[in-house]
């Protein structure tokens, strides 16, 4: 992929998650793991509160209004390597996630949708929506 392709997006229910989350809680960070449950969802930590290291990649920094700073979001490097293909959009919805994440106290959990990253303009479809218009 070319640079300048964005990788990562937030949908609105999310950003505003993430700004109640950045009121209680100071600068955010996700971490995307390849592990299985909970550890297949994006977690959201407070940032430098997971530590990264050479087995991870900066997906991208999230760029939510209302939040004075990007949220980085980092990926497990075996993880981007089956994902490298794929946009993915951060969204919530309700559900207990891990007790680790930001969010659990809230009872919604953050969920990742993803496309591939030649959808979009191959089908004239928007990135976010989906076959018959279904939009996320």
């Amino acid at each position: 992929m070319g640079a300048g392709v964005e990788r990562i997006a937030v949908t609105r229910a999310a950003g505003e998650l993430l700004r109640a989350l950045r009121e209680q809680h100071g600068p955010l960070m996700f971490h995307q793991s390849g592990g299985c449950c909970d550890g297949s969802a994006p977690m959201c930590y407070p940032a430098g509160e997971f530590r990264t290291g050479g087995s991870d990649v900066l997906l991208g920094r999230l760029a939510v209004a209302g939040v004075p700073e990007p949220v980085d979001f980092w990926m497990s490097a075996d993880q981007f390597a089956r994902w490298r293909h794929t946009h993915l959009t951060v969204d919530v919805v309700p559900g207990r996630g891990s007790g680790f994440s930001l969010e659990a106290p809230e009872g919604v959990r953050f969920l990742i949708r993803s496309r591939l990253l030649t959808e979009g303009p191959r089908s004239g479809r928007p990135p976010n929506e989906e076959p018959g218009g279904r939009r996320w």
